[in-house]
Order: C-alpha cells, then sequence, then structure tokens
C-alpha cells in the first residue's frame, strides 16, 4: 500500500550547522507516530518543512495523491476580524459541521463562536486553530504540540479522541503520559539523523537504551536519565481497572505517605548549605475576585495554607481557575482583595513565569549567565556557570554561541538557567515545560527531586508532576481549592474512586427509598434475557482472569529480572489489556443494571 507520506533523503542546514542529512521515513495508513528530538536539533523545523512553511536542501517529500491533510503549527495566524466559527470554516460551514464545531469547541472552553478572534488570547486562538484541524476530519494530521495551552480536561479528551478510529498521526509533543497513550511509533531526531521505534514511548525507552548500550556512543550522565526514567516508567500503576480500599482509606493512607516524604527530606536536607528558615509562608484567609467580567470571577475565599519547609507542591486546575494569579499573589505581583501572604525572612524566591525574559540578541548564553553570578552553592556543590549550562544540556559551543543562534525551545532552556543561577531557596515554576525537549525535562526533574529548597509547579504535564511533587493544590473554580496529599495520577485514581462510590451510595439510597413490591405479574422492567445471563456469568470469569493476568505482567515488570524480549512484549500486551479490561466492565456494569 502506497505511504500517507514518503520522506527520503532529506536534508536541512542552517549556514554550517546540518540539522539533519539524508533522512528517510514514512507514514502509513492508521499510524500514530510521535516525533522526539533535543532542543535546537531540527524537530519544529522538520514540521514545517512538512507543512511546507520552510524550504530545504534536498531530498523528496511525498505525499499520497488526495490525501486531505489537517495541520496544527505552534503559532497559528487569523484573520483579526472573523469570528470564532468562520476561523474554523472559512465562512463554508453546513449545519452538521457546524454542530460538530461548537461540540469541539466547547471541549476546548471555546464557548462564544461570534467573538472576534483579534480578542482571543494566543492560547485561546491555538485551540480554535486545533478545533479546526480536528472538525475537517483530515486523512493525515501533522500536530505540532498540540498540548500546549490545554488544561488537564482538555488534554484528556484530546487523548480520547485521537486515540478512538482509524487515525494517522505525525505529532511533536513533550507530553510523555500523551505519547505512551496514543502514539504506536516513535520517532527520534538525533545526530542528524532519524531512528524509528514501533511502539508506544515506554517501548521507546527500552529500545533506546538497547541502542545507547549497543553503540557506545553516549554520554554516560544521558545515559543515566533515560535508565533512571525507564525504572521510574516501570514502576508506575496503571491509573484505571484496579478494586482499591474504601476511598477515605486510601486517602488517609496518601496522606500518611506525603507526610513522610516531606519528613524524610527534611531531615536529608536540613545539612545543606541553602539555608531556608522554618518559616516559609501561611496564607491567612485570603480572598481575591475579579469584578471586570460578569459573572464575576471568583479566585479565592478565604483561603488558608501554611507552606512548610522543604515542601514540592503542585497545583493543577483548568485556566483560568487561578492558579497563577495565586502565584502572582504570593510573590506581591498581585494585591488580594483581603486576607494576605505572611513570608519568611529567610525566603528568596526564584519565579519561572509563562511570559519568559527577553534576550540581548547579540550576547552570547555563557556571559547571560555570568552577568548573574560565577558560580552557584548547591549544599555544599559548587556549580559555575558553564557547569550549569552544561548540566541542562548546553554543550561548550553552544555557551558560547550568540542568543539570536538559539531555538525558542533553547530559549526556554537559558532563562531557566537564569533563575536558577540566581540561587533561590524557594522555586515557583509557572508552565515550566512548554517548549522544552524530553531530555530537558529529565534534567530539570532530577534537579527538583534533589533542591535543598522549596518548590511550587503550576503545569499541565501529568508526567512532570508526578515525578516531581509530593501533593497538589486543586482549584476547581469559583474560590474552591482542594489540599490532596498526593501526586496528579493517584488524585485522578482518588477522585474516580470517589465518583463510583459516591454513584453506588446514591444508586443504594435511590433503592432503599422505592416501596418493595410483592406482586410481579405485571411487572414490566427490563430483564435480562438467557442469553444476556450467559453473557454477565462468562464477563466476570473474563474480568477475573483478565485482573490476575494484568497483576502478574505489573508484578513482573516491577520485579527488575525480565530480559528486554519479555519486557518488551509484556510492554506491547499490558495497554491492549486494560482496554480489554475497560470494554468488559462497562459492559458488565451496563447488564447489571437489569440482572
Amino acid at each position: 500500500m502506497v505511504p500517507y507520506l514518503d520522506v527520503q533523503n532529506l536534508t536541512k542546514s542552517f549556514g554550517a550547522q546540518v540539522l539533519f542529512r539524508n533522512i528517510c521515513f514514512s507514514v502509513g495508513e492508521g499510524q500514530r507516530i510521535g516525533l522526539i528530538a533535543k532542543n535546537g536539533t531540527g524537530k519544529s523545523t522538520l514540521m514545517k518543512i512538512l507543512m511546507n512553511d520552510e524550504g530545504y536542501d534536498s531530498g523528496d517529500i511525498i505525499y499520497r495523491r488526495d490525501l486531505r491533510t489537517g495541520f496544527l503549527t505552534q503559532t497559528p495566524t487569523f484573520d483579526p476580524e472573523e469570528s470564532v466559527l468562520d476561523a474554523c470554516f472559512n465562512h463554508e460551514g453546513n449545519e452538521e459541521k457546524i454542530l460538530k464545531a461548537k461540540q469541539i469547541l466547547t471541549q476546548l472552553k471555546i464557548t462564544d463562536l461570534n467573538q472576534p478572534m483579534k480578542q482571543l488570547s494566543g492560547g485561546q486562538q491555538k485551540r480554535v486553530a486545533l478545533a479546526n484541524v480536528l472538525i475537517l476530519e483530515p486523512d493525515f494530521l501533522l500536530l505540532d504540540e498540540p498540548t500546549n495551552h490545554l488544561d488537564l480536561d482538555m488534554i484528556i479528551w484530546l487523548e480520547g479522541w485521537l486515540q478512538r478510529g482509524n487515525k494517522t498521526i505525525l505529532m511533536v509533543t513533550h507530553d510523555r503520559y500523551f505519547l505512551d497513550r496514543v502514539c504506536d511509533t516513535i520517532l527520534e531526531l538525533d545526530n542528524q539523523t532519524i531512528y524509528s521505534y514501533r511502539g508506544n514511548y515506554a517501548y521507546y525507552l527500552e529500545k533506546r537504551q538497547e541502542r545507547i548500550d549497543n553503540m557506545r556512543a553516549e554520554v554516560a550522565r544521558a545515559n543515566n536519565l533515560y535508565r533512571t526514567e525507564l525504572e521510574w516508567m516501570r514502576r508506575q500503576p496503571q491509573a484505571r481497572g484496579h478494586k482499591a480500599k474504601y476511598r477515605e482509606d486510601a486517602f488517609y493512607e496518601l496522606e500518611r505517605v506525603a507526610k513522610q516524604r516531606i519528613e524524610e527530606r527534611q531531615i536529608r536536607l536540613k545539612a545543606s548549605k541553602v539555608y531556608i528558615g522554618s518559616k516559609i509562608f501561611e496564607c491567612q484567609y485570603v480572598s481575591k475576585t475579579f469584578n471586570d467580567s460578569l459573572p464575576e470571577k471568583v479566585i479565592l475565599k478565604d483561603f488558608y495554607y501554611n507552606f512548610a519547609r522543604f515542601e514540592k507542591m503542585g497545583i493543577v486546575g483548568n485556566n483560568g481557575t487561578g492558579k497563577s494569579t495565586f502565584v502572582k499573589m504570593l510573590l506581591g505581583l498581585v494585591a488580594p482583595d483581603s486576607g494576605k501572604f505572611d513570608i519568611g525572612e529567610t525566603v528568596n524566591f526564584g519565579y519561572f513565569s509563562q511570559d519568559g525574559l527577553k534576550f540581548d540578541e547579540q550576547q552570547k548564553v555563557i556571559d547571560v549567565i555570568t552577568d548573574i553570578a560565577d558560580y552557584i552553592d548547591l549544599g555544599g556543590k559548587k556549580l559555575t556557570a558553564s557547569q550549569l549550562l552544561q548540566f541542562f544540556l548546553f554543550t561548550p559551543e553552544q555557551q558560547h554561541n550568540y542568543v539570536y543562534k538559539l531555538s525558542g525551545g533553547e530559549r526556554r532552556k537559558l532563562y531557566l538557567c537564569t533563575v536558577l543561577m540566581k540561587n533561590p531557596n524557594f522555586l515557583i515554576l509557572d508552565e515550566p515545560t512548554n517548549d522544552l525537549d524530553i531530555q530537558t525535562l529529565q534534567v530539570l526533574e532530577e534537579y527538583l527531586q534533589d533542591f535543598p529548597g522549596c518548590v511550587i509547579v503550576v503545569s499541565h504535564d501529568r508526567y512532570f508532576m508526578d515525578k516531581v511533587v509530593d501533593h497538589l493544590l486543586v482549584f476547581h473554580g469559583e474560590g474552591k481549592i482542594q489540599d490532596f496529599p498526593g501526586n496528579y495520577t493517584q488524585y485522578r485514581e482518588f477522585t474516580t474512586l470517589e465518583s463510583k462510590a459516591q454513584a453506588k451510595e446514591k444508586a443504594d439510597s435511590k433503592s432503599a427509598a422505592q416501596p418493595a413490591k410483592k406482586d410481579y405479574h405485571n411487572d414490566t422492567r427490563r430483564r435480562l434475557s438467557y442469553k444476556e445471563k450467559m453473557e454477565f456469568q462468562q464477563l466476570e470469569k473474563d474480568i477475573e482472569k483478565l485482573e490476575n493476568e494484568k497483576k502478574q505482567i505489573e508484578d513482573a515488570l516491577c520485579g527488575g529480572t525480565l530480559s528486554v524480549d519479555e519486557i518488551t512484549k509484556m510492554s506491547i500486551r499490558l495497554p491492549l489489556l486494560n482496554d480489554e479490561l475497560d470494554e468488559k466492565s462497562m459492559r458488565w456494569l451496563e447488564l447489571s443494571e437489569f440482572a
């Protein structure tokens, strides 16, 4: 069968810098491919070339004839005067398409279809562009960072949308859970060439490590980063389909473990030379409302929180619920309506904002950092400016490049280094993962896990949050904030269990409130047929068998004794097993209504 896209011997360079040379790959019908590369090595340039927004030196790019292709760029452009709906259809939408547009735009939290595009933020415009691509249902989707500017609910919805049907996708994303759950192939652009891995992100980690071990061409640090991440992936429980203790018991157990982690860190880091006093900050019954919109937006309502020494907190919630406003109030950039933040005298904030930093384009990378300090002291370990840059994967050659030569992701990484070089003892990171490559995210995760101070992270990156934070503040909107003692995956598991328990309690209450019937001769209630009864009994057996198999696979993956082939086989089987378990469980629930 002719592939949807065939790339042959493609070469691209900027002056003396070669991004990739003679790379070859193809995309077949139904493939879901994730493209991975370090910042500055050409992944965004490659996507622009494939979208015909950038030229190339040599090679061939061949799309199948009559193929309908949808492109999502990082920075879409629109006519500022046209409405949201017209931006989706170029004034040519029929009733069926308009209905579908409303459904998708609602999922992406764009509700005013007549609003002019010029009134939308950059993030909202990116969501309209994403909706545009999904509404048109092209044969082939090329998506550049589709999860940027989406909140967690939107990301999970998009994940499900892309998993359904026989969609063909080539995308760039740093969201590792998204890669793991959506993609069946990973392309890695590295050292001017491209490597293909037929599997999801977990499979890629396995095979990449195997390739590196065989070639012995990577530095030991990069080896350790990927090996550490691979071990972490193996330890993760699947966030669906399992039975758990009663929800209150589960919550108290999570709370106990979270407190234990914080106490252990306090003992370990008290001896560090990065001093931070026992008083960090106390949020004393703070309220904040924005009255310039109708209806008015309540951010905080008499909110109290006492932040502990060496805490690592994650802040999550939908867009517009006040996460960034909370951080700005803590930093004194926005005033509360009532209440106050009482901050300890030893606290020295380091703030990584979404807006970033404006650089002198003609300055060298190393000079940007040495203008701040020549070295920093991390718990007795001194890092020079050059060593910090090298820690965050700027090679000695790149350190002496001019800022104007940096890619967007490399600029974000340099901005992060400027924040860290000021040697703060309390880091506040607002969406730090946007535009950073996966290897830089691994380095940042390692840095934050050992950081001898306090951390607050505002992020929609579930994987990053799972690896870094002890507990969450969940912003639900209208001033409602939930303190949850665990990471994001644990929070999703807990809320799923809670929803099921509440639904069961509601059903039991409704059943108890109904008077018992003594005569069923004229009962017209739906009953199971003989065939459905047999199916219901078989489903119970199948679910038990599948759960046992799942437990055996998870135990084996955590055991650390499997060969690479066994790990690969089980890593492929596990998501299929979860899907089958979900399908049979849903059917069992459906039949149980009438059993």
